[in-house]
């Protein structure tokens, strides 16, 4: 059985961890945002099982997930998602590698029941350098949407 851990301010599981591929399922709250980023190794799809969630891909218009849709996020292009939804969401979140759920699990706690996280501190330099370790690159704060490559990221 899958366990569930506190990741930052979501709720997430790792589903599947091979050296090919990853799937996390994820949920946040409304309005939840991670910072603007990068991963270097792998590709991400997202996957909405519940909710809506807004992925922004450098490059491209946004793209409004509802369930049932996914989104896909090429190695080196900056991205961001936000959950657009008035309730939590819920997406399945793959990669190419197992990188990203290394990555959650060397961010989390374990949860004690399959529930949001309550007021989670965050220490952005110690995300920063553990996100650097799982080949992710942080660009921006939450909030900051990607532009076109080379060109500054801005706040929503």
């Amino acid at each position: 059985m899958s366990t569930h851990l506190w990741f930052l301010n979501n709720l997430a599981t790792v589903l599947v961890m091979e050296p090919t591929l990853s799937i996390v399922e994820l949920t946040g709250a409304p309005g939840d945002a991670p910072p603007l980023h990068l991963h270097t190794e792998e590709d991400e799809t997202f996957y909405v099982l519940d909710g809506e969630v807004t992925v922004h891909i450098a490059g491209q218009d946004a793209l409004v997930l509802g369930p049932g849709q996914a989104a896909f996020a090429p190695r080196g292009v900056p991205h961001v998602y936000v959950v657009t939804s008035s309730t939590p969401a819920r997406w399945l979140g793959t990669s190419t590698g197992p990188q990203f759920a290394t990555f959650v699990q060397a961010l989390s706690t374990p949860a004690d029941r399959p529930i949001l996280p309550i007021e989670v501190e965050i220490d952005p330099a110690h995300v920063a350098a553990v996100a650097a370790r799982h080949g992710i690159e942080l660009l921006g704060p939450p909030g900051a949407l990607p532009q076109a490559p080379g060109v500054a990221a801005t706040a929503r």
